[in-house]
């Protein structure tokens, strides 16, 4: 399945990687493999999820065996694939990485007056750097573990800055609150998302990817006039119009941690390499950050507007 994020496009589980079990083609004298009620299957006619026919992990005689039998594959752990162990350990890592430097980019680059110039422009190069970094790792058809905290760690410098100046210069205790934000609509969604409320289909990924591609274009035409014509741009971030689109971000934040979750479970089910865990730490960092940032300048502008 492809996923989205900021960058909306990911080689994690996509379809170019045919994972065992993701829509092969039923076995002569066996069952389709879970086409019943699965809009991931083989059967499903246009899904934008739909994976190539053949298991590119032959080599293991469970594979074949589940997929005839129209279960999802078995194998013992021996096999490296990926388990939820994996997955939580390397999100751990990875957003560990990103709050240590975080916190030690709000220690160590002060944003009081005679500082706030030379700080604020070592967080927006870091900031730059980790765009560039998490571009390299979309577009590589494997994770690289040493890519991936890499990006955290500059990313953790850029957050560590403006939650500093947000924070002291705008709206005290609002890195805290954007935290608690964050934390909030993670487990809100995960909740809603393991209890089915929200069923991640072709429907739902088309509606999603078609709102933050025009949330993003907005964006940037609004930077495009902040940056040539001054002021607010067309005041997309400021105001009560700033407000609006602070909560659709939001939104729009909360939706990719469904696709998210979604990935991570085809992962799991089909049996993705264990290698394919970083994929999905990276993915749930990306939303993370978009949600925590969407947070953070909510808050700033309804501090600055009292």
């Amino acid at each position: 399945m492809r996923s989205r994020n900021p960058v909306f496009s990911r080689r994690g589980f996509s379809r170019d990687n045919g994972y065992a079990g993701f829509n092969a083609a039923p076995q002569a004298g066996g069952p389709a493999v879970a086409t019943q009620g699965n809009p991931y299957a083989q059967g499903a006619q246009g899904t934008p999820y739909a994976q190539p026919a053949g298991n590119p992990y032959a080599q293991n005689p469970y594979a074949q065996q589940d997929l005839q039998y129209g279960t999802p594959p078995q194998a013992p752990a021996t096999t490296g694939r990926m388990t939820m162990d994996d997955v939580v350990i390397r999100t751990a890592s990875t957003l560990g990485v990103l709050v240590v430097t975080a916190a030690l980019a709000w220690a160590l680059l002060p944003v009081d007056d005679a500082n706030i110039s030379r700080s604020y422009g070592i967080g927006i190069g870091a900031a730059l750097i980790g765009m560039v970094l998490a571009l390299v790792q979309s577009f590589k058809r494997k994770p690289t573990p040493a890519l991936i905290l890499l990006y955290a760690a500059f990313e953790g410098v850029f957050l560590g800055v403006v939650s500093s100046v947000v924070d002291n210069r705008i709206a005290d205790g609002a890195a805290m609150q954007a935290v608690i934000g964050t934390m909030a609509v993670f487990a809100g969604v995960l909740i809603a998302y393991k209890a089915g409320w929200i069923r991640v289909n072709r429907r739902f990924y088309g509606f999603v990817m078609a709102a933050a591609l025009g949330f993003v274009f907005l964006m940037m035409v609004n930077l495009l006039f902040a940056v040539f014509g001054g002021g607010d741009g067309l005041g997309f971030r400021s105001g009560a119009l700033g407000v609006v689109f602070g909560i659709v971000g939001i939104i729009l934040g909360a939706c990719f941690l469904a696709l998210d979750f979604k990935q991570v479970e085809d992962g799991l089910a089909y049996g993705a390499p264990r290698e394919e865990a970083w994929f999905a730490a990276f993915g749930l960092t990306l939303t993370l950050v978009w949600i925590y940032l969407e947070f953070l300048r909510l808050i700033a502008i309804l501090n600055s507007s009292d």
